[in-house]
């Protein structure tokens, strides 16, 4: 098969992007929900006003963003960080979800991807972005091909069909030759076009 640079190489435009820029990194993060967390958060918002939301967040939680510490977290301050109604009840009910079940790396090892999905969105405000974003990030699954996110399919587009248009079933097409490192794949074309926006 290859190490995961080489079968990505094989698509001479990926090499090209490989060439000038690192893939969209895999931020660290102290846990699961946590990362769970910054997704909910980043939902159909701008990578700017994310972040902004996100840090007021995380000084509310004082850093310490836990199931148990969103739970105990004083709804106004969470409010006045940013989030909205809606993304506050989101981000409790992920909480409630971990307290409940096994949603680690560990308690979900043994899950096939569609398993992991399946069980993410269970949650009431995680929807499939979000569990895809779960299986990269936080799981590191290898081989996910998150179309829903406007991102890519704009990544895509400008890299191989100069910015026009492509049907989902042609941007698997295009990313087939990625298999089985497409989360790689797609990590890159988030790099390609952040260096464009």
């Amino acid at each position: 098969m290859g190490d995961p640079e080489t079968v990505l190489r094989r698509d001479p435009v990926l090499a090209a992007v490989i060439d000038r820029l690192e893939p969209h990194p895999l931020e660290p993060f102290d846990c699961e929900y946590e990362r769970l967390c910054v997704s909910i958060v980043n939902q159909q918002l701008s990578t700017a006003s994310a972040r902004a939301v996100r840090e007021r967040v995380f000084d509310v939680l004082e850093g310490d963003v836990r199931p148990e510490t969103v739970l105990a977290a004083d709804d106004e301050a969470l409010l006045e960080a940013g989030l909205s109604g809606q993304k506050l009840e989101y981000v409790r009910n992920a909480a409630r979800a971990f307290r409940e079940r096994d949603l680690t790396r560990e308690g979900l090892a043994d899950r096939s991807n569609a398993a992991v999905v399946d069980e993410l969105t269970r949650i009431r405000g995680v929807g499939e972005w979000t569990a895809r974003m779960y299986l990269i990030f936080v799981l590191e699954r290898p081989d996910v091909l998150p179309l829903g996110d406007l991102a890519i399919r704009r990544g895509i587009e400008q890299l191989y069909n100069d910015g026009e248009t492509l049907t989902r079933v042609e941007m698997r097409e295009t990313a087939e030759p990625w298999r089985p490192y497409r989360s790689l794949g797609t990590r890159y074309v988030w790099a390609a076009y952040e260096a464009d926006d």
